[in-house]
């Protein structure tokens, strides 16, 4: 919106300023975090109104989270609000892959919100079944890739390859849409411990400000080998509306938190990512920097194929970051640790961009 008043004063002046990709980023991060910081306390004051007995708990779930109990959840929405309004002031309105982007953010966000207001309703940690949710997760991921990818062709790209490997056509439709729909369900699974989430996907969303803003210029890109993609630079103000909205959230969600994202805000921010890396065409790049997400979605499908099988269990509980804490670990180690881990991976996915 910004950028559009800047062009109609034919930026004059100070407007001037709204020509920068690198201002308007600043900016997006500023105005989420700011709108983040002032909404907070009384957002999550009216949750705890609103939902009583907050989150259900786990009953066999790690001891220590039965302290938990009362905490509010859907703090997604809190996210979702700050980050959302900073992105209208700050993007290029005209730029239909931000949108896309946009729509997958919100879309994935309704259904945790759904899913959310089912657990918080009938006082059960289910919430929705899972088949509904893939079906609207997929519908979502589907509309959003085909106006993605209509800007963006269907070449694929792999880490250590210099340009395309090759064009894979309607293939690269099925592929993107899982991509999308694994990150969300990725980042959900994660979402288990104070703030666990919320720093890996700040994290993961700086290194994805970086990567867009070089695939969105077509020096770097091709000095790099890596695609160009028209209009991709853009999307750093969505990161960067991620980092703002996602630190602003972390203030409320350090421990001991006082509000949950709850599927609302990971289910989102998860699916953004995703997108994220499907415009920039740096989906298994994705899969190095979110290698934390990764980790613990794989913990999950192994723990049930093998219990399934063997009725034996490989971890102690998963997702992962349970196994660990019932190994002794407390919970501000397994995130510390995590947000290590997590920071590390962030650094061997950027490496990549020059080892091509």
């Amino acid at each position: 919106m910004f950028e559009l008043i800047a062009e109609s004063l034919d930026f004059a002046g100070p407007f001037n300023l709204f020509r920068y990709l690198t201002f308007r980023v600043g900016g997006a991060t500023a105005t989420a975090l700011l709108i983040g910081l002032l909404i907070g306390p009384r957002f999550i004051g009216w949750l705890r109104i609103k939902q009583g007995k907050g989150q259900p708990i786990r009953e066999d779930g790690p001891i220590t989270h039965l302290k938990k109990a009362g905490t509010p959840t859907m703090g997604g929405l809190m996210i979702l609000a700050s980050m959302t309004i900073s992105l209208l002031l700050w993007m290029d309105l005209e730029n239909p892959m931000v949108w896309a982007c946009l729509a997958v953010t919100l879309g994935f966000g309704f259904i945790g919100f759904l899913d959310d207001f089912d657990k918080v309703t009938k006082r059960s940690h289910r919430g929705l079944s899972g088949k509904v949710r893939l079906l609207a997760e997929f519908a979502i991921a589907g509309v959003a890739c085909y106006i993605i990818l209509r800007n963006t062709g269907t070449d694929l790209y792999l880490p250590f390859f210099n340009g395309p490997v090759g064009d894979i056509g309607y293939v690269y439709y099925l592929f993107a849409m899982l991509v999308i729909v694994g990150a969300g369900n990725a980042v959900n699974l994660t979402d288990g411990l104070d703030g666990l989430a919320t720093m890996p996907v700040i994290i993961a969303s700086v290194a994805f400000m970086m990567i867009v803003y070089l695939v969105g210029r077509e020096d770097y890109a091709s000095y790099l080998g890596i695609p160009y993609v028209e209009g991709a630079g853009d999307l750093a103000v969505v990161c960067a509306a991620i980092v703002g909205a996602g630190l602003a959230f972390l203030w409320f969600n350090a421990p001991p938190a006082a509000v949950f994202m709850g599927d609302t805000g990971s289910l989102a921010l998860g699916g953004a990512l995703g997108a994220i890396a499907v415009t920039a065409h740096h989906e298994v790049v994705l899969g190095i920097i979110g290698g934390l997400f990764v980790l613990e979605a794989l913990s999950v499908i192994i723990q049930v194929f093998f219990y399934k099988r063997t009725g034996r269990r490989v971890f102690k509980m998963a997702p992962i970051h349970h196994h660990f804490e019932q190994m002794g670990w407390s919970e501000p180690t397994v995130v510390i640790r995590f947000w290590i881990i997590s920071f590390i991976l962030a650094l061997a996915g950027l490496s990549t961009l020059k080892l091509r």
